[in-house]
């Protein structure tokens, strides 16, 4: 029996005899069970091996995948990957077709495999490989069928197994099974309903672990999801302690545990003093008088010297870097970054500057959840005195001193003091520090407003426009700056603008501009009527009542805005709009008008007051919105002396 087929065989066991009569089915039921998906993932199975050879513990990953084409469009899907890499190291793989010929199942070997860098756009090198596996001979009805067996060579790094896929799937399956002086733990996520089905048993001195869930749908992609771990079932098993010669090992299973893990790859790192990097460091802050300034200065000089490139590469994913090599180099990941910041800081003799451990926002977990490397993706420095933690995250070059970087506002940093740690709370950092003020004086002229604008940038919102500019000059950067001050609707020109405060963080960014904006009165009879509302922040943010994830934003923001209109002196003031305020915990807005002899003033304030919206909150979001949109669509009216 080959080894594919004792898969095969073990797997029909484990499903039983009701898989079995799944299997059975004909084409035609599965069609009319999923009707509009163009394909079916059979079973999906995972599962893994925990024994003891020679002294140590060993774990062993068999995957079984097997899928069936509903449709013609099915037919297009003609590949199917999976991933290896240095410490997860690939022992053997195998995949073929399966088409019904004269009755009977006919296996067709696929027609190539090709090894490839799973790299991520984040990453700029990855010892992680990916096995890209491409099927020939499908037609509708036909099978992919792929298998594949990998060693964990760190019993601390676990893979999670998610209960879904971007197809819906009849089978998913985790199985366990670990010798009896081994002791597992899991976590089950995003599973409210209890709908996957634990069994345990015993057998020949091993304990067996089978989690199961049936007719599983498939991922929904929506804008603005947090990412599918917060929503797609999953699981998190990682081994507790094992016994070797009656001593008991411990692995993980607190937080504690944890932190010895992490300790172990930085224990070691910087214990020589590196005389080029300190005689720059005392350079650096040599003027300087306060703590606060010295770090804040290394923190840019990092930002503004040492190049952001991520690796990862076996544990080099895990130990950072010598701070005397990230200073030869000139460039280097989170990790490197944090390790120049912690040693500087030390030249320059600044306490309590460490390094700290954090997950970004795409992972769900705290350390409460779950005391595993699943909660954390991210390193970073961090920075105590006297009125708290300052967070320091080079990794991007426009946040100033003083906020975390946006993608991990919210999470927990395990931040490292000698061999003790503590866990912080990342601040959210509030709408007002994130604030967009803008000003603007119009002229009404005909059927054309023309007018002169000046727009400020504050918090991660200076960030997040600077680095959506990034180094575009010329044409490409008037092309990004109009984007970003438009107004009205597409007849908006703008004539020209002015940067303040690009490079000097601490500041806000201010652009200031001219423009025109044809077309966009509206005249009936002897009367004109002008929307002041040039941005409407939210208009279109209506959240689909089928929506199945939470909505993210990217910060927490408020937009002010002061609009002030020349009415010319052939026309007259007919009605402007009432004012209009409203407040609730996900969205705050204030509308006001005035009028003096022939200017009229808008003042217009919205807020988000939410990082994250739930579920439950979209009913009370769209109903903001909607009243919203009402104020936008309100006019001015003027008539014709």
């Amino acid at each position: 029996m080959t080894w594919l087929n004792k898969i095969n065989y073990l797997l029909i066991l484990a499903f039983g005899i009701v898989n079995v009569k799944a299997l059975a089915q004909p084409l035609t039921t599965f069609q009319n069970k999923y009707p509009g998906h163009n394909e079916l993932i059979l079973k999906e199975y995972q599962s893994y091996d925990f024994s003891i050879i020679k002294d140590k513990l060993q774990v062993i990953q068999d995957n079984y995948f097997e899928s069936i084409i509903l449709s013609d469009v099915g037919i297009h899907n003609n590949s199917e990957s999976f991933t290896f890499s240095e410490l997860v190291p690939l022992k053997k793989f195998d995949a073929f077709t399966i088409v019904q010929s004269k009755g009977k199942e006919k296996k067709i070997p696929i027609q190539q495999a090709t090894d490839k860098n799973a790299r991520q756009t984040s990453i700029f090198y990855s010892d992680v490989k990916e096995k890209k596996l491409t099927f020939s001979n499908l037609e509708v009805g036909a099978k992919k069928v792929y298998s594949y067996q990998s060693e964990f060579l760190d019993p601390f790094l676990l893979h999670k197994y998610i209960f879904a896929n971007s197809v819906p799937m009849e089978k998913s399956t985790l199985e366990i099974t670990a010798d009896k002086n081994i002791e597992i733990g899991y976590k089950i996520f995003n599973d409210p309903n209890n709908q996957i089905v634990f069994t345990k048993s015993e057998k020949k001195g091993k304990i067996s672990y089978n989690w199961t869930l049936n007719e599983v749908n498939p991922l929904k992609f929506e804008s603005n999801n947090p990412g599918f771990l917060y929503i797609a079932p999953h699981i998190i098993v990682y081994v507790k302690n094992y016994k070797v010669n009656q001593n008991t090992k411990t692995v993980l299973g607190n937080v504690d545990q944890l932190f010895d893990y992490y300790k172990s790859f930085v224990k070691n790192l910087n214990t020589s003093e590196d005389p080029e990097l300190k005689e720059k460091t005392i350079q650096l802050v040599g003027n300087l008088k306060s703590n606060d300034e010295k770090i804040k200065a290394i923190f840019y000089w990092v930002k503004d010297n040492i190049k952001y490139v991520a690796f990862e590469n076996g544990y080099e994913g895990f130990i950072p870097r010598e701070a005397k090599l990230v200073n030869e180099r000139k460039f280097g990941d989170c990790k490197d970054m944090s390790s120049i910041i912690t040693e500087m800081a030390k030249y320059a003799g600044v306490p309590n500057v460490n390094l700290c451990w954090i997950g970004t926002r795409r992972i769900p977990y705290s350390y409460n959840d779950i005391a595993t490397p699943a909660v954390d993706d991210h390193m970073i420095a961090s920075y105590e005195n006297e009125n708290g933690i300052i967070f320091l995250d080079a990794t991007d070059k426009e946040t100033k001193f003083g906020l975390p970087t946006g993608f991990i506002q919210g999470k927990e940093a395990l931040v490292q003091n000698g061999d003790s740690y503590k866990i912080i709370k990342v601040p959210v950092v509030s709408a007002n520090e994130n604030s967009i003020n803008e000003k603007l004086q119009i002229k009404l002229l005909d059927n054309k407003l023309e007018g002169k604008g000046v727009m400020e940038l504050n918090g991660l919102t200076r960030s997040n426009y600077l680095l959506n500019i990034g180094d575009a000059s010329n044409k490409t950067r008037f092309e990004i700056i109009k984007s970003l001050v438009l107004k009205g609707n597409n007849k908006f020109q703008l004539k020209n603008y002015k940067e303040e405060n690009v490079k000097n963080r601490d500041l806000p960014y201010t652009i200031e501009f001219d423009f025109t904006l044809d077309n966009y009165l509206v005249k009936a009879g002897n009367e004109t009527y002008l929307n002041l509302f040039l941005d409407k922040p939210f208009e279109k943010l209506v959240i689909e009542k089928d929506r199945i994830s939470m909505y993210e934003f990217e910060n927490l923001v408020k937009s002010n805005y002061t609009i002030e209109i020349e009415i010319p002196s052939n026309k007259k003031i007919v009605s402007i709009p009432e004012n209009s305020s409203f407040d609730s915990d996900l969205l705050k807005y204030s509308i006001a008008y005035t009028k003096e002899n022939n200017t009229i003033n808008l003042k217009f304030s919205v807020e988000t007051k939410k990082l994250l919206l739930n579920l439950s909150d979209f009913e009370s979001w769209n109903e903001a919105i909607k009243t919203l949109k009402n104020h936008y669509n309100e006019n001015i009216i003027l008539s014709t002396k």
